[in-house]
């Protein structure tokens, strides 16, 4: 399902992502893709890309604290829409990614899961998941890892259906947090060691 439904998606809406391309390097310039090294099923690594949303950071600090400064207009749009994710349908036709699953997130964070959230790893990734419609992101972390972890023990084709088709509301819906910081989100430690890193530089 997800390499027939994936390989029919990019086909129908390569005139969309040619179009949010366009814009991108009009109005943003280069690169219009944003890569970086994910873990994927079995916590293997693999590069993710997906259309660039927000400007290069200034310092690292910025680069962990500064998305709702970093982010473009174009780029808000994107995310709110969810467009800038369509390059991700490469990733489920080659099998890196499903079209349902858990978000990859970063490899960073894998030695600090708990063995009850490193099972979000049973599974491929996906585009949208169980948490992303649940909420998004007015979750903190821990309650998104709980999704993915609940949506490893319920899993059928059902659900995933039940899961696209809730995806299309997303876009529509209201209520969306805003200025949020780590500490605001982050009930599971994370990202703690890079707050203190940060402020001890």
């Amino acid at each position: 399902m997800d390499i027939v439904v994936g390989g029919l998606m990019l086909v129908v809406l390569a005139p969309v992502m040619a179009a949010v391309a366009g814009a991108l390097l009009a109005f943003s310039g280069r690169p219009v893709l944003f890569r970086q090294v994910r873990p994927g099923l079995h916590q293997v690594p693999w590069t993710m890309c997906k259309f660039r949303t927000m400007r290069p950071a200034r310092d690292r600090a910025e680069f962990w604290h500064g998305d709702d400064e970093r982010t473009t207009k174009l780029g808000r749009f994107l995310r709110r829409t969810s467009l800038d994710e369509l390059p991700q349908l490469v990733h489920v036709v080659t099998g890196r990614m499903s079209l349902v699953g858990p978000r990859p997130l970063l490899v960073e964070y894998l030695p600090r899961y708990s063995a009850h959230h490193l099972r979000r790893h049973e599974v491929r990734p996906g585009i949208t998941g169980l948490a992303q419609v649940s909420g998004r992101s007015r979750l903190t972390l821990g309650q998104r890892l709980d999704l993915d972890v609940r949506y490893v023990d319920e899993w059928s084709l059902w659900l995933d259906i039940r899961i696209l088709c809730r995806t299309l509301t997303v876009p529509f819906q209201t209520g969306h947090a805003t200025g949020q910081t780590i500490a605001d989100i982050d009930d599971v430690n994370l990202c703690g060691d890079r707050e203190e890193e940060i402020a001890s530089r």
